[in-house]
């Protein structure tokens, strides 16, 4: 089976689609003859991109058997070539942001309903990196016979290491004697729930308690999501929090491991908000990978992640006391966390390395 993958999202551009079409692209290239045609250049090149793709391929298509998308804003370009090379397979990854986006009332958000999502239809098949993701694009016609479930992975070589708590404080810059440390990494946007955690848990844990925040934030041009950096920056102004809660915006991947793998505890805390959705939640993922327990919000693609009492928690969403008892829990028992992040990286390895995805990549590629 011969695949041409093409993405418009790769690193060294850092977020999460990029890292998982890094992560399947590769992983699909060590059992089945793949080519990887890629934007390397982030946003601000797609222009460039996009025609110099669509017509590079014309060339690159008749010696594949089939052609694999990034995400669905390639999906118009997979049916033009469809249109001249019926005879291939046309399959999508299709995210939470590539079916929530159809609902934006921007231009935009018009165009992609009235162009990306017909041409989503059009093709061969969907690779859903949610089920909930699935339930929502059916909202929008697509037949859930088109749709196939594929969670995403992880690298556990990329992803574990051997920083310290040294290493953390150099990071930080503070002394962390006494004090337990509560990671979220992720975009900062509103459903992410950095803010809402911030305003209604970090209030009500104990004054060691320390939340450290990371992730990309999103340029003010960029259709979407909400940039909520500036909003979780007011909340811990208002709440004279500085000492407590420390935001860090574009972290480099070396010092985001170091965070994986030397916090405390992990947290998913998202909200429920129209028009975004968690497609699946790999940063939890990585904190289970890394031996830390994850508490996360029993919502949307989180559940698909997340196997409640194997590698992580599912907590009800936007229940604060709730997340607040738990919290206090887990930070009490040492030894339970040691034992159970053991538990948690095991069965995170089982079930979501990547060799073991890109296989049942394989098997619906193959079906199709």
């Amino acid at each position: 089976m011969k695949i041409l993958f093409i993405s418009r999202a790769y690193p060294p551009v850092l977020g999460g689609i990029e890292n998982q079409n890094y992560g399947i692209a590769h992983a699909l290239s060590e059992i089945t003859p793949t080519r990887i045609i890629a934007n390397k250049l982030g946003k601000k090149n797609l222009p460039f991109f996009l025609p110099w793709v669509a017509l590079k391929s014309f060339f690159v298509i008749p010696k594949y058997d089939v052609v694999l998308i990034g995400d669905g804003i390639l999906s118009p370009l997979a049916v033009l070539w469809k249109t001249f090379f019926r005879k291939k397979k046309y399959i999508s990854i299709v995210h939470g942001l590539d079916i929530t986006f159809a609902h934006k009332k921007s231009f935009l958000g018009k165009v992609y309903r009235s162009v990306n999502i017909p041409s989503l239809k059009k093709l061969d098949r969907l690779i859903m990196v949610g089920r909930e993701t699935i339930a929502e694009a059916q909202k929008l016609g697509i037949p859930e016979e088109k749709c196939e479930f594929v969670p995403n992975g992880f690298d556990m070589n990329e992803i574990i290491s051997k920083d310290n708590g040294k290493d953390l404080e150099k990071l930080l810059g503070i002394d962390l004697g006494g004090k337990k440390v509560i990671f979220r990494g992720g975009r900062f946007t509103k459903h992410k729930g950095v803010e809402w955690f911030i305003r209604n848990v970090m209030t009500k844990l104990p004054e060691n308690y320390l939340l450290v925040a990371a992730g990309g934030g999103i340029a003010r041009k960029t259709a979407g999501d909400e940039n909520y950096y500036p909003k979780c920056e007011k909340a811990v102004k208002d709440l004279g929090m500085r000492n407590r809660v420390k935001l860090m915006l574009n972290l480099p991947r070396p010092q985001m491991k170091i965070l994986f793998n030397v916090c405390d505890l992990y947290i998913s805390p998202n909200i429920k908000v129209h028009g975004s959705l968690e497609g699946f939640g790999i940063t939890a993922i990585e904190a289970a990978a890394c031996r830390r327990v994850v508490l996360a919000a029993d919502l949307e693609g989180l559940r698909d992640a997340v196997k409640d009492g194997q590698n992580g928690f599912l907590l009800e969403p936007e229940k604060a006391d709730i997340w607040e008892k738990k919290i206090k829990k887990i930070l009490s028992d040492d030894d339970f966390r040691k034992k159970f992040g053991e538990k948690a990286s095991q069965f995170t390895l089982e079930n979501y390395s990547w060799d073991k995805i890109a296989r049942r990549y394989l098997e619906v590629i193959e079906k199709t």
